[in-house]
């Protein structure tokens, strides 16, 4: 399901949950690829939203993959309803999985694709050991929690290391980046090496609608890109 190409991943956390099927649709019409889901158990980080319910009902408005991003605790114990509500990807944090490799395959033994998120204040060469086990890498570009933070500048140099560590494994795996990301910030992500970017206020409250902050975003990559 992974693509080699720089993917749009609206943030569901910031749609309006009232018209969530008009959103979801205005997504896809405008050429989103993707759709991240944040769940969050308010332990591993100080907040609480969504669960496997909100990702069923995603699944039912729309056949794009779901991208679903666990900001919790054990998540051992959620990987198989997750899988059953319908996720694509399921990506853990490095911080709370003490016997990773075996999450990571857990995941990829159910036929999705395997993520490995980590916090700002985690290097990315803790977690260059488990890069055959991932299709994803997942640098969070803001405290994981709360939606509305700040990008953190010095994202894009962790991104580039990222990246030189993966190239220098062989492999092809993906560089999401989630947090701050917008037509100014994204840029800069996707000049480091980052191919995956997830989107929350930048698409969902742009000033000219969901369509608008979709073009923005997939305009400003592409013009780095070239």
């Amino acid at each position: 399901m992974m693509v080699n190409k720089n993917v749009i991943m609206p943030s569901i956390l910031s749609a309006d949950f009232l018209n969530l099927g008009d959103a979801i649709a205005e997504c896809v019409a405008a050429g989103a690829d993707w759709f991240h889901l944040d769940i969050m158990d308010g332990h591993f980080v100080p907040n609480i939203a969504l669960g496997p319910g909100f990702v069923e009902a995603c699944r039912r408005a729309t056949d794009l993959p779901l991208d679903v991003h666990l900001m919790i605790e054990n998540p051992d114990r959620f990987l198989e309803v997750f899988a059953s509500a319908g996720a694509n990807s399921i990506s853990v944090h490095y911080e709370v999985c003490p016997q990773v490799r075996n999450t990571l395959s857990t995941i990829r033994n159910m036929g999705l694709n395997a993520g490995i998120a980590i916090s700002p204040g985690t290097a990315v060469d803790e977690i260059k050991d488990v890069l055959d086990l991932v299709d994803l890498v997942l640098v969070m570009t803001v405290q994981p929690g709360f939606a509305g933070q700040g990008f953190i500048e010095t994202s894009p140099e962790k991104v580039r290391r990222m990246r030189h560590l993966i190239n220098a494994a062989g492999l092809n795996t993906h560089i999401q980046v989630d947090g701050g990301i917008n037509s100014k910030t994204a840029p800069a992500c996707a000049e480091a090496g980052a191919d995956y970017f997830v989107a929350a206020s930048a698409i969902f409250q742009h000033p000219n609608g969901i369509t608008a902050g979709i073009r923005a975003l997939q305009s400003s990559i592409e013009l780095e890109s070239r």
